[in-house]
């Protein structure tokens, strides 16, 4: 990589010279009516996570005019749909497609181990020297938990740092039917209110979710959503198939229960985002991961009320940290200047807003300094705050209180932290077996969790070939590291 940017950049030097001499001899043209300036501005390929927005290409093109005045650059995105980020890009990592920088996270193209496989660059010596506004801005606790055996791969999303799960209500339809939430907090207490909306509304989705529903347990995954996990109260740190649980089976028990009873999408195990449901409002209830305020953030994006309460405690984890991370591809063409944007996008209120809302006057406006409203035409370019980086430079919404990044703060500091925080699997040891293992949860592991499976007559097989694959083995190699880890940091 390095021997083909020398060798641009040489005949980009000749190039330069030629148009020298040729100027030296009495060419009147200005650089401007010629073209010469900004033709050594670079395209920045950005791959991202998301539905694909119908105005993206448009948004772009102004985020590029801005780019290009300021570090000369333009950007192009190229969004993935949720459920086929990852596997899309495996492909493009294994292909070389071109792409300077790419959405990764715990959950959604993995971080740590696309790290170590060399899909993303090592950024020690590019970020303080690209990105140093960018360090002095976000927490630090994200570039220090983010780092992967020492170094660092990515630029996480300076955000709520604690994972903390809510249960989310269509708020139009609980005081339709005057429901109360106050004593709502596990999957059992949802029936009551599942079956009135069950009863009287045939055209709304009761408990909406998609194929990467997993029902709520006090567990910290090694690897997120792989049966491999460790109690959040452990004393012995033990690691457990989380499918053996008694949390974990009352669980899928539960939700089998609401499947029958018709409260889950017959499709929920091979849906890739609820996206129509929240669009048209035919949703009750869903789960999803909080932040400070998120009630006028949901209810902004979907032009009605939603409001949510606790699902789980704030605990700060390795999929929190790693929730929402920028890399930089390892293959880029352009890694000074793909850190040198994502340090204005971190830094800078212009570029972050322009990404995340949109063009002032077409998809939302300025109600004062800092509080936006949305447009009709948002509808067209509604985008995963999460996903784009420094949140605390967003504009608040209508309803947000001034001090909104103050709770964030706030949120931040009282997080509780896993017991294996910090602690990142090196799986190479059983690659093999890890793959196997992945090919069954791929087989079962959504169909199980929707409660489309009945857990009663399907469990013990599952977990049955699991260990064929390999789960037992996976599982000594990751409580060997632990073991380790444990020992070294006391």
């Amino acid at each position: 990589m390095r021997k083909q940017r020398k060798s641009f950049s040489l005949v980009l030097s000749m190039l330069m010279a030629v148009t020298l001499v040729l100027s030296a001899c009495g060419g009147s043209e200005s650089a401007s009516e010629s073209g010469g300036a900004g033709d050594d501005s670079v395209e920045l390929i950005w791959y991202t996570i998301g539905t694909p927005q119908k105005d993206v290409n448009k948004v772009m093109e102004e985020v590029s005019k801005y780019t290009k005045e300021k570090i000369n650059a333009t950007v192009t995105m190229k969004m993935v749909d949720w459920g086929d980020y990852p596997q899309k890009m495996q492909v493009n990592v294994a292909s070389g497609e071109p792409m300077d920088i790419l959405f990764t996270a715990s959950g959604g193209f993995d971080y740590v181990q696309n790290a170590r496989k060399g899909a993303f660059m090592e950024l020690d010596e590019l970020l303080p020297e690209y990105g140093k506004e960018l360090m002095d801005t976000i927490d630090p606790a994200f570039l220090s938990g983010s780092k992967v055996d020492g170094h660092n791969y990515g630029i996480p999303a300076n955000k709520e740092l604690p994972q903390q799960e809510v249960w989310r209500f269509n708020k139009t339809l609980l005081d339709k039917y005057n429901l109360d939430i106050s004593n709502i907090r596990t999957l059992d207490s949802l029936e009551p209110l599942l079956k009135t909306i069950k009863e009287n509304e045939p055209s709304v989705t009761p408990f909406a979710m998609d194929k990467n529903y997993v029902p709520y347990v006090p567990y910290d995954y090694v690897i997120q959503n792989l049966p491999m996990a460790i109690k959040l109260d452990t004393t012995d740190y033990k690691l457990v198939n989380i499918l053996e649980t008694p949390e974990m089976k009352e669980a899928l028990t539960t939700m089998n229960k609401y499947y029958k009873a018709g409260y889950v999408s017959a499709e929920a195990a091979t849906t890739g985002s609820t996206n129509d449901l929240t669009t048209s409002g035919n949703w009750f209830l869903d789960r999803a991961q909080t932040q400070p305020l998120a009630d006028n953030q949901w209810s902004a994006s979907y032009g009605y009320p939603v409001v949510s309460t606790p699902a789980s405690d704030a605990i700060i984890t390795n999929t929190s940290v790693q929730g929402s991370i920028m890399a930089i591809s390892a293959n880029s063409e352009y890694p000074e200047k793909a850190m040198e944007f994502l340090n204005l996008l971190n830094t800078d209120p212009v570029l972050r807003n322009m990404v995340d809302s949109g063009i002032e006057g077409t998809h939302y406006k300025k109600v004062d300094d800092t509080h936006m409203e949305n447009l009709a035409e948002s509808k067209n370019y509604d985008m995963p705050s999460y996903s784009l980086g420094n949140n605390m430079l967003l504009y608040l919404n209508s309803n947000d209180p001034d001090n909104k990044w103050d709770e964030f703060k706030k949120f931040n500091a009282e997080g509780v932290n896993s017991p294996i925080l910090s602690f990142n699997f090196d799986a190479s040891n059983v690659s093999a077996e890890l793959t196997a293992v992945q090919n069954v949860k791929e087989q079962y592991w959504a169909a199980l969790m929707t409660g489309t499976l009945d857990p009663a007559t399907n469990l013990d097989q599952v977990i049955e070939k699991f260990n064929q694959a390999g789960l037992e083995k996976v599982m000594a190699e990751a409580q060997s590291q632990l073991d380790a880890w444990r020992a070294e940091n006391k």
